[in-house]
């Protein structure tokens, strides 16, 4: 079965890691850690991942192109001579990948509450207009 891509359009040239990024984003179904995106303006973005029961030093916020990664490593030793009744908080690895827009950066990343909080922002770009000479 041969599916269309809207990537494979002669008019769209050099987006070939755009196209594997998406895939790759889209191959993660996993629902877990729950997250949240939230506008706080036009030009300012916050995700907030629920992160309970990780440290700090645990957490790795990453990014690398257009693409923001969050993970977490999970010690196996954590919890494993507890006896739980009821296990309903599921503390194990992760990664959690975002593709981000042309012009968002990553300000900053706060962990508090149980939830691990990204700022992104996208700066006023200047409109520049560039002149290609003809050779």
């Amino acid at each position: 079965m041969s599916r269309t891509v809207i990537f494979d359009s002669p008019v769209l040239l050099g987006f070939d890691d755009m196209r594997a990024l998406i895939e790759r984003v889209s191959r993660n179904q996993d629902s877990y850690p729950p997250y949240n995106v939230e506008a706080l303006g036009p030009d300012h973005i916050r995700i907030s991942v629920a992160v309970a029961g990780f440290a700090r030093e645990q957490l790795r916020v990453e990014v690398k192109g257009a693409q923001l990664m969050i993970s977490a490593i999970k010690d196996q030793g954590d919890g494993a001579e507890r006896e739980y009744l009821h296990r309903g908080i599921g503390m194990r690895s992760f990664n959690r990948a975002f593709v981000l827009s042309d012009g968002f950066e990553v300000r900053s990343a706060s962990l508090a509450h149980g939830l691990l909080n990204v700022e992104l922002i996208r700066p006023e770009a200047a409109d520049e207009v560039r002149i290609v000479p003809i050779g």
